[in-house]
């Protein structure tokens, strides 16, 4: 492929997908691969699922686009379904194109309505492609590296007395933007009591919470999104990635006091595919598909066995550092390459069994964020492709 530029810094491989259905990618080579990934951890329903593609071949035939002085009766529907997931019943949602676009959003829609100068985040979030989000420029965001929270006890109850946290300048910061889980892809979940004691610090002095649900919303980890394992009621909340099954929608939803705030001031925010008849009715159908099918549930349950079994394969291969996950969101961190064992031959060997996982070799990862549809029986089938993978390369 010689007239496509690829920016995003990942080796692309030789095999080129032609289709897909549900947990399985077609080669043009007529291989099948199990997609561990859900494409870029998107396609929450599987590939091509039944009730999305009809839903998208409706209403390309009614509408899929439309302009700025005129509405569609599917924003107000898709929208009321976006609220009661996040349970702002009273709240106030817009949809957009992508997760970096949602996030970015939010964030200036936190900063527009505190009026403060700076932002709070951890320092390993990713949160966006662009913008404030993407930057994050000490002039507008104060990091906090949680690796200083490293050697207290597990059971210690985080305190804004901490002289760690004491040096935020919470007086300053008009929001604290939670990332529940990805930290740039390496499945790393911040713990819950050190963003409780953040939350409480931002909310002191009369700040927001903003939530970056796009990789752990709709279900990925086991609750319909991630900020539920801390216990959060966020401000804003946005969503993406699994919103639009492989469609590129997202949204972001605001409680009706962040609305408020925002119609004092002179905000504006236009761009051409903002609430697109299309994208709604895509984002209303993965909800109720989501609900309907029960797949948050089933992604705690598939999932704990899933963790459990990565961690049983850890117990017994030492090249393995740890295996981590929450839902169907799931890691394992390796040691570092020695003689007769390296990462890469892993990758590979499992590419040619017929299972594509995410990789992430800087980083010393295996990553695995399938389907939310994924059948237990591919499960078992991987782990025994790892297992004898391992055996066979690190003893």
């Amino acid at each position: 492929m010689d007239h496509v530029l690829r920016t995003s810094g990942y080796e692309t491989s030789a095999v080129e997908v032609v289709r897909a259905r549900d947990c399985i990618l077609y080669t043009a080579d007529g291989r099948e691969l199990i997609d561990f990934e859900a494409g870029v951890w998107a396609v929450a329903l599987g590939h091509a699922h039944p009730r999305i593609v009809r839903t998208i071949q409706e209403q390309l035939r009614r509408i899929s686009h439309i302009a700025y002085r005129v509405t569609s009766p599917l924003q107000e529907s898709a929208a009321a379904e976006v609220l009661r997931a996040v349970d702002f019943a009273d709240g106030q949602c817009v949809f957009l194109s992508s997760g970096s676009e949602a996030v970015e959003f939010g964030v200036q829609i936190a900063r527009r309505v505190s009026g403060r100068p700076l932002l709070l985040t951890l320092e390993e979030t990713f949160l966006g492609s662009y913008g404030s989000a993407g930057t994050k420029s000490p002039d507008e965001w104060a990091l906090f590296d949680r690796n200083l929270c490293r050697d207290c006890p597990p059971k210690h109850e985080c305190s804004l007395d901490c002289p760690h946290l004491a040096e935020i300048p919470f007086d300053q910061v008009g929001a604290l933007v939670f990332e529940p889980g990805s930290s740039g892809g390496l499945v790393r979940f911040p713990p819950e009591r050190l963003i409780r004691a953040l939350r409480d610090g931002v909310r002191a002095h009369g700040g927001r919470v903003v939530v970056n649900e796009i990789t752990t919303g709709v279900g990925r980890t086991g609750t319909w999104f991630g900020f539920q394992h801390a216990g959060l009621r966020p401000d804003i909340v946005a969503i993406g990635k699994g919103l639009g099954n492989g469609y590129p929608v997202s949204a972001v939803a605001m409680r009706s006091s962040v609305i408020e705030e925002l119609r004092r001031t002179d905000f504006r925010y236009a761009q051409s595919h903002q609430n697109d008849p299309l994208a709604c009715a895509v984002a209303e159908e993965v909800l109720r598909t989501v609900r309907e099918e029960e797949l948050v549930e089933r992604s705690a349950r598939i999932g704990a066995f899933f963790r459990q079994e990565l961690e049983r394969l850890a117990r017994h291969h030492d090249v393995i550092r740890e295996a981590r996950g929450r839902g169907l969101m799931l890691a394992i961190e390796f040691l570092p390459d020695r003689d007769g064992f390296a990462l890469r031959n892993v990758f590979d060997e499992l590419l040619d069994r017929g299972f594509l996982v995410g990789y992430k070799p800087e980083r010393r990862l295996l990553r695995f964020l399938p389907p939310l549809t994924i059948p237990k029986a591919d499960i078992t089938r991987l782990l025994e492709a790892l297992g004898d993978t391992l055996k066979q390369t690190a003893g």
